[in-house]
């Protein structure tokens, strides 16, 4: 298959770069060169901005592809544009949306993809439903041939999954007090990007998978309490002080950080992969997160210049507590 990602070398999209490679795809990234991953050895290069129009026509040529994956669109006017740069120049087109767009509280549990798409609190929340909203009608309306993929929580080893990254990581190993949404015992779910990939890349070509959505999480579920633990654990730090604060409390001194957790972080979420592993048979995610927490730890560790301590973070954190103890 001819396949072109749009981005191809961020957080998620990597693995499935190097996947959709070693799988034998013939993969094309329109990029614009500035990422700080490397461009997998094997993938063809269109340099080329998809948010200016010329640019992105230049880059594009007269190229045809099998599957057309937007790993950088969040926006309708993103989609807009999308739709009428590849109607008819794909058999597919995949767009990347977000577990989060799920109905906030949510209503039952396990989440399906048949699950409510409703988040009154996040505006990036709201943008991925109405993206998803726009393909759809254009789906029913002209054929377009999209298909709906909705991530959750997904990292590899250079991210570290929490608010602040490295940060928080540096204020457990000085033993200062370390903020957890909560009470630290909501349910939530981390993927690795390598068990994302072999479910993502088994629903590129699938005709199975034109006109439907799906999400690709792990199955492993873990409170808040645990996630911090165990990065705690990797990091060296066995015994790190938490502080517990309601969520509404911290959207007070931060809004998008109050955002990301009322509109996402702060409600139990627990998701059924049944239908991904009916469209792609054999799946399943094999990285548990302490393994993924090692990985994190041994990537910052590895080179002084990766440990990126934010010191507005660090001054907001200690305000945050001090105020709120």
């Amino acid at each position: 298959m001819k396949v072109l990602f749009i981005g191809g070398t961020g957080i998620i999209s990597s693995a499935s770069s190097a996947l959709a490679l070693e799988q034998g795809l013939d993969l094309y990234l329109l990029t614009r060169g500035t990422s700080t991953r490397p461009i997998p050895n094997g993938a063809k290069i269109l340099r080329g901005d998809i948010r200016d129009p010329e640019s992105a026509r230049r880059a594009l040529d007269t190229h045809m592809f099998d599957v057309v994956v937007n790993w950088v669109a969040y926006t309708p006017d993103h989609i807009a544009a999308d739709i009428a740069r590849f109607q008819g120049r794909t058999g597919q087109y995949v767009f990347i949306s977000s577990a989060s767009a799920y109905h906030k509280p949510p209503i039952s549990w396990p989440v399906t993809e048949s699950t409510p798409l409703h988040n009154p609190y996040w505006q990036y929340s709201r943008d991925k439903i109405a993206c998803e909203e726009a393909l759809l009608k254009a789906y029913r309306d002209t054929g377009f041939p999209a298909t709906l993929v909705r991530p959750s929580h997904t990292y590899d080893k250079t991210y570290i999954p929490l608010r602040g990254g490295y940060t928080v990581i540096d204020r457990m190993r000085k033993g200062q007090k370390v903020i957890i949404h909560g009470d630290g015992t909501s349910l939530w779910v981390m993927t690795h990007h390598r068990d994302f990939a072999q479910g993502f890349i088994g629903l590129l070509g699938n005709p199975q998978a034109i006109g439907e959505a799906y999400h690709i999480t792990a199955d492993e579920v873990l409170c808040w309490n645990q996630i911090y633990t165990l990065l705690a654990q990797a990091a060296g730090v066995q015994a790190p002080e938490f502080v517990h604060i309601p969520s509404a409390h911290i959207a007070t001194y931060d809004q998008d950080w109050g955002d990301s957790l009322v509109g996402d972080k702060s409600h139990s979420m627990i998701f059924d992969n049944t239908k991904i592993k009916r469209a792609v048979p054999g799946f399943v995610a094999k990285i548990p997160f302490a393994q993924g927490a090692r990985e994190i730890m041994a990537w910052h560790d590895a080179q002084p210049g990766r440990q990126v301590v934010d010191e507005a973070m660090n001054r907001l954190m200690d305000r945050i507590i001090a105020e709120y103890t």
